[in-house]
């Protein structure tokens, strides 16, 4: 602590060197925040709402807000918006969607037997038909124009994620202190996720209330897997944290994130507005222990990739340190110059006071310019920082609860048998009802062995044959996502479960298939800068064909990081580049 003394006006200056470390970083943070500009729509975009958008909203619980929500979510023109729930809750969301969308043209209801937000959300994958896929909370309310500036970081390939900024929504007609206190909360991590972004691209976490993510990405039965069985310490099955891992996966696997933060893009979400706010800011602080652990320590790809991301995680580690630091150092002044009368108290505690208030005022500005009468709620986030501090050294010692806390029925299904079903890719759901010889095929044929290939308008079927120099295409119209293979079937490595959901059995034939549309490139490619897409497709040969002993050659890209050691299904495939468009 530094003081400025006087016989006349003693001043206490509450400034350590924890304080010039912490300010400094924050200055850093406010410059990056002022010079980041958002990414703006062009005038021929690649992707459109209406064309190439899917919104997912997993629920059980829904409140009176989604009934305005939902209106939001279609002015901006979405190709559809899923629900997905239980079979409890699905009649209220049929009436929902009955009333918005009389026609059945947009909104879809499916369900999942036990609630679980993960496997929720997997089932949502499996039914997406379009290249992005955008998760989305069911009481969040968005401007029109969201969809249309949250596509526009899309244009660059090899862009995964991408989140926004956001703001809370009362739910009466003024807030209470609760969602004040949310309020301050996310006013500073605009500024955090924004100059994040700016500085090295990175984020810590896009926000589950609303993030877009590719499709290609989500689909990736690694990743499926992985999503549905993440555990903390081996044995904690973790059920909450579903946007911190999907962050992770996308800086792990070489796609790039971005943050629209912007008036256009900028979200509106309620919070709870009673002491039930501190049982969410539980969830929510253990899973950044966990998750930011994982990143940080486990897998480390954060250090090389987005280095002040990292530096911002390993900060927040000593938050309650440097949070506790300043109370406890004023009462330890307060004790010392009791004994030794060097300063009066008074003069020590409204200095402190004083200095926490102007410099609390200057963090939160943004969110002042907004709502000027907060200015009175600053004492209470004064004390309530103090909480949080021991909240959050108590979280780190129960990193084993895994429940939610605040969503009813939310932990019913967790701990529960894998439902094998919402793994099943259902995005064309024709295959259902069509044949081998009843659908629309590209057939190929390799050393006599024929293999026919199901595969959606506008994808390339390239011409397998090795030994033919001429390297033709052939378009198939409209079908299902399934290539059946006449004669054997593909040898298939052993997978660390049985139950391989993309194997399934067409609906006129006993003949195993193999479902094409989540064999598809899951990462970017980075050495010639193109990512991959939904509209990739993979062109398989018969086992028996093959020359040399009928062994497959892999001849999509390599990416040491993320393929490295994997023993799948799709080490076993060829990929084809899409169709310009």
């Amino acid at each position: 602590m530094f003081y400025l003394t006087k016989e006349s006006l003693p001043i206490f200056l509450p400034l350590g060197f924890i304080g010039i470390y912490r300010w400094f970083w924050f200055f850093v943070k406010i410059l990056a925040y002022v010079l980041y500009k958002p990414r703006k729509p062009r005038r021929r975009p690649r992707y459109t709402p209406s064309r190439d958008v899917t919104i997912l909203i997993p629920t059980i619980d829904s409140g009176d807000e989604i009934r305005i929500a939902v209106r939001t979510w279609l002015k901006s023109d979405p190709f559809e918006i899923i629900f997905i729930t239980t079979p409890g809750a699905q009649p209220a969301l049929e009436q929902l969607a009955r009333e918005v969308d009389p026609l059945y043209q947009k909104i879809r209801v499916i369900t999942i037997a036990k609630p679980n937000k993960r496997n929720q959300m997997v089932a949502g994958v499996n039914h997406v038909k379009t290249p992005i896929t955008v998760f989305c909370d069911d009481d969040v309310i968005w401007p029109e124009t969201m969809l249309t500036w949250m596509l526009a970081p899309f244009e660059d390939k090899l862009m995964g994620g991408v989140g926004t900024s956001q703001r809370v929504l009362p739910q009466h007609k003024n807030m209470t202190i609760w969602e004040i206190l949310a309020a301050f909360r996310i006013s500073l991590r605009n500024i955090e996720i924004t100059a994040t972004t700016y500085i090295d691209g990175g984020v810590c976490c896009l926000s589950g209330r609303t993030a877009a993510y590719r499709t290609c990405m989500l689909r990736d039965p690694d990743f499926q897997w992985s999503f549905t069985h993440e555990y903390w310490l081996g044995k904690y099955h973790q059920h909450s944290g579903d946007d911190k891992f999907l962050t992770r996966w996308v800086h792990s696997h070489n796609w790039r994130t971005y943050i629209q933060a912007c008036p256009e893009a900028e979200l509106s979400s309620t919070f709870k507005d009673n002491w039930r706010f501190l049982k969410q800011l539980l969830r929510w602080t253990r899973n950044t222990w966990r998750s930011d652990w994982r990143s940080l320590f486990t897998e480390r790809v954060i250090w090389q990739r987005h280095p002040f991301v990292a530096f911002t995680m390993l900060d927040k580690f000593f938050n309650p340190i440097t949070l506790l630091a300043g109370p406890a150092t004023v009462i330890w002044l307060l004790i010392r110059n009791s004994q030794e009368g060097e300063m009066p108290h008074w003069v020590i505690g409204v200095s402190y006071l004083v200095w926490l208030i102007v410099t609390r005022l200057i963090k939160y500005m943004p969110h002042f310019v907004r709502r000027p009468q907060d200015v009175l709620a600053v004492p209470i986030w004064l004390v309530f920082n103090i909480y949080f501090a021991i909240m959050k050294i108590y979280c780190l010692f129960t990193l084993h609860v895994t429940d939610w806390g605040t969503r009813d029925g939310a932990d019913d299904g967790k701990g529960t048998g894998d439902e094998i079903e919402i793994f099943r890719p259902k995005w064309n759901e024709e295959w259902k009802q069509m044949g081998a010889d009843e659908t629309p095929t590209a057939t190929t044929t390799t050393n006599g062995e024929m293999t026919t290939i199901v595969v959606p308008d506008d994808h390339i079927i390239p011409n397998n044959n090795n030994n033919n120099t001429n390297n033709t295409t052939t378009r198939a119209p409209t079908a299902p996502a399934v290539a059946h293979l006449r004669g054997a079937a593909p040898t298939l490595p052993k997978l660390p479960y049985e139950d391989r959901p993309w194997l399934i059995t067409a609906a006129s034939t006993s003949e195993p298939s193999i479902n094409l549309s989540i064999m598809t490139d899951y990462s970017p490619t980075t050495k010639s800068g193109r990512s991959s897409d939904s509209q990739k497709t993979i062109a398989m040969s018969d086992s028996t064909g093959d020359d040399a002993g009928g062994e497959r050659q892999h001849q999509h890209h390599q990416h040491p990081q993320q393929h490295q050691g994997r023993d799948s299904l799709w080490s076993n495939v060829q990929m084809a580049s899409p169709p310009r468009r």
